[in-house]
């Protein structure tokens, strides 16, 4: 059963229980409902590594890439939940004695409100966030990013007479430097490319045909997607998923929620953990129209059924600069309490 306008009969408010937890025998309490901002949220890990000819990836292949290891968390999706409890600041004692109560009006639900047919529960609103996409031309270009130029260089040795050229050849064992195999890669990625280029369209002394060409075309493919993680990196990814809960407060002055923290390093945290940059969640009601004056000076019932009609309010999820969720919610404790008479017919 789901909760109509916050419906409950009530004669006189409850302000403390026994110490016991236990109401006095015989005596039906209720409360009038709240409701509670359920929030859950997934964020994606990216655990980044850069390739070890990173800093070169310019100067031989034509492009711009990470040169440092990171990590980094995005919030990929977020689903906003109302879910209706116990008031339990707002409970009332119902005089049992009266004729005029109706017993199948007062049906109560597991979490101490009375019920009828016609609410909702659990109804939300999901968003999600695609990863942003850049342009990426990392594996585009047949040809080197290098070129050469011609020069002339002269260099003279002096004898007891006269200058003369002198060649002394020597050969030496060396350790290739960083750059030196980052170069090799780089020439190894364009002859890939060259080869893949000549085996789709036919320029070429061998014969592809059929599932040969495709095999051959993959197969050059990811060794050109290996040897290019040496220069751009390359990321592993992980999801995270966290549920919050923000309960709205009528008595604040401004109604705006830490609803949970983002860190840099440790991805979704709760709001009392001051590691992470807070995502605030602001509650904005709307505004109710007063009630007519003849209305206002309607007779006092004896008996009454009080209730809560909740104010729809615009909330909106954001992280100090973007919006990650807006949308509309009845909150019942932001609302407006009213009543009717006891013996009101709502058969």
């Amino acid at each position: 059963m789901a909760i109509c306008t916050g419906l409950l009969a009530c004669s006189v408010a409850v302000h403390a229980q026994k110490s016991s937890g236990q109401d006095p025998q015989g005596v039906l309490t209720y409360s009038l409902p709240s409701t509670s901002l359920v929030l859950e949220v997934e964020a994606v890990q990216e655990d980044f590594y850069a390739g070890p000819y990173a800093k070169f990836a310019s100067k031989y292949l034509g492009i711009d890439v990470r040169q440092k290891d990171s990590r980094t968390y995005s919030i990929s999706k977020v689903s906003l939940t109302p879910y209706i409890e116990a008031d339990h600041s707002s409970r009332y004692v119902l005089e049992a004695g009266s004729d005029r109560i109706d017993a199948a009006f007062l049906r109560l639900t597991a979490a101490g409100l009375v019920s009828v047919s016609d609410g909702s529960f659990g109804s939300g609103s999901a968003w999600r966030f695609p990863t942003p996409v850049y342009g990426d031309f990392s594996d585009k270009g047949l040809t080197s990013n290098l070129t050469s130029e011609a020069a002339t260089l002269y260099q003279n040795v002096k004898n007891e007479s006269a200058y003369s050229r002198v060649a002394v050849k020597q050969e030496i064992i060396v350790e290739k430097s960083l750059e030196k195999r980052a170069a090799e890669t780089a020439a190894m990625i364009f002859d890939i490319r060259e080869k893949r280029y000549q085996i789709v369209t036919g320029d070429t002394d061998a014969t592809y045909s059929g599932e040969a060409m495709g095999a051959a075309v993959e197969e050059l493919t990811r060794l050109e997607k290996d040897y290019m993680a040496m220069f751009t990196g390359y990321s592993e990814y992980q999801t995270q998923t966290m549920t919050f809960e923000v309960v709205p407060q009528k008595d604040r002055e401004n109604q705006l929620y830490v609803a949970f923290r983002m860190s840099d390093t440790a991805g979704l945290l709760p709001a009392d953990n001051i590691a992470g940059k807070p995502v605030i969640l602001e509650v904005v009601p709307q505004p109710v129209a007063p009630v007519a004056d003849e209305v206002r000076k309607a007779k006092k019932a004896e008996a009454c059924v009080y209730y809560r009609i909740p104010a729809v309010c615009t909330v909106k999820l954001t992280d100090g600069m973007n919006v990650i969720l807006q949308s509309r919610v009845p909150v019942y404790q932001l609302g407006t309490e009213s009543s009717f008479p006891l013996n009101f017919n709502v058969k």
